[in-house]
């Protein structure tokens, strides 16, 4: 796309087009990475990259929301949604990085959902082929990373940036990190939260039957569905939650309230996690817990977030604080999208972030 029809296409779907400066070229990439498990497998990820006459980029890794259905990855969404924030991005002068993770896009099974380590060596992977595929274009990708992500990639762009700042890669170095309306802490604030009934029921009753059909994929929480869903519900969860259901399919296929949902036995698992559980939730909330960022970190969050809850952004601040870390975190005020906060934060948090960034780069 030209410059203009860069922001033409934003603004159709309420995305900001001020950053714009040039138009982008987009590419998909299908790229070598590893599983859960270490072994051997691929995924994909959109590319964007200015046009213009640098042959030198700097890079933004930005890591998507959540997504249930393949075809929703940002490689392979045809809607704005998916590649606006790559698009953005890379309009401003950057290279703009986004992973599909592990089983969305052209990815090969089933997405590991809200799993930091897979998301973190996809994310990091994808770097890599985009640096190996950049001089194709005439272009070579500089060692500054910026990474952002909105809601489940908040917490895996705090993943990348704690990896690159470890040196994971000998050519890649964070810059800086700007999660958005991320869930951080699922054991402190999002289940609680959830349990609680402060979020948005339907929604809720969604993330929870992802997040269970997901990690006992991975981590072996129940033998049978039966065990923590009713039925009907138990007998079509994890068909609606394999990649190949339409999102607006699989929430017709759910029930309106977690009360509907769960049995006495699935409310202890989140009440009382133990074993697997509980060890699989400490691991993801080490990406505020467990390292200490040496570069600029903004969190940016909106109040009264209907999905994430806001309680999240507060306790990650905390304990990067208790690390000696000051965070500041930047309020983005009341912008909806399709009558969603969480999701409006995508929108106005993308804004923010390329003005940040693109002061840092000057």
């Amino acid at each position: 796309m030209t410059a203009q029809g860069t922001r033409a296409w934003l603004a159709s779907d309420g995305f900001d087009a001020k950053a714009v400066r040039h138009g982008v070229d987009t590419f998909r990439l299908i790229y070598r990475t590893v599983d859960t498990r270490n072994r051997p497998t691929t995924a994909s990820g959109l590319l964007v990259l200015p046009r213009n006459d640098a042959r030198r980029l700097r890079t933004v890794s930005y890591t998507h929301g959540t997504a249930s259905y393949k075809p929703d990855a940002p490689s392979t969404d045809p809607e704005v949604w998916g590649q606006a924030p790559g698009v953005t991005f890379a309009a401003a002068g950057f290279a703009a990085v986004v992973p599909d993770y592990l089983g969305l896009g052209l990815g090969p099974g089933v997405h590991p959902w809200k799993d930091v380590p897979s998301e973190t060596t996809a994310s990091l992977d994808m770097l890599r082929a985009a640096k190996q595929f950049a001089p194709r274009t005439g272009r070579t990708l500089e060692r500054q990373v910026f990474t952002t992500g909105f809601s489940q990639g908040a917490s895996a762009a705090l993943g990348l940036a704690r990896a690159l700042q470890e040196g994971q890669d000998p050519w890649f170095r964070v810059r800086a990190v700007a999660p958005i309306a991320g869930a951080y802490d699922f054991k402190g604030a999002q289940i609680p939260a959830m349990l609680r009934r402060e979020l948005h029921p339907k929604m809720t009753v969604a993330y929870t039957s992802y997040l269970l059909t997901s990690w006992n994929r991975q981590h072996g929480l129940y033998k049978t569905p039966a065990e923590v869903f009713q039925e009907p519900y138990a007998s079509r969860v994890e068909k609606l939650f394999d990649g190949t259901t339409p999102g607006q399919e699989m929430l017709k296929g759910l029930p309106d309230t977690i009360d509907e949902l769960l049995t006495p036995r699935g409310f202890e698992l989140l009440r009382k996690p133990g074993g697997s559980f509980a060890r699989a939730l400490t691991v993801d909330g080490e990406v505020c817990e467990a390292w200490t960022p040496r570069v600029p970190i903004r969190l940016y969050k909106v109040s009264r977030d209907e999905q994430a809850g806001t309680l999240n952004t507060g306790h990650c601040r905390i304990a990067l604080s208790r690390r000696g870390v000051d965070v500041p975190v930047v309020d983005l005020g009341d912008h909806a999208y399709g009558g969603s906060r969480h999701l409006g934060a995508n929108v106005a948090g993308t804004a923010r972030a390329v003005r940040w960034f693109s002061a840092l780069a000057a």
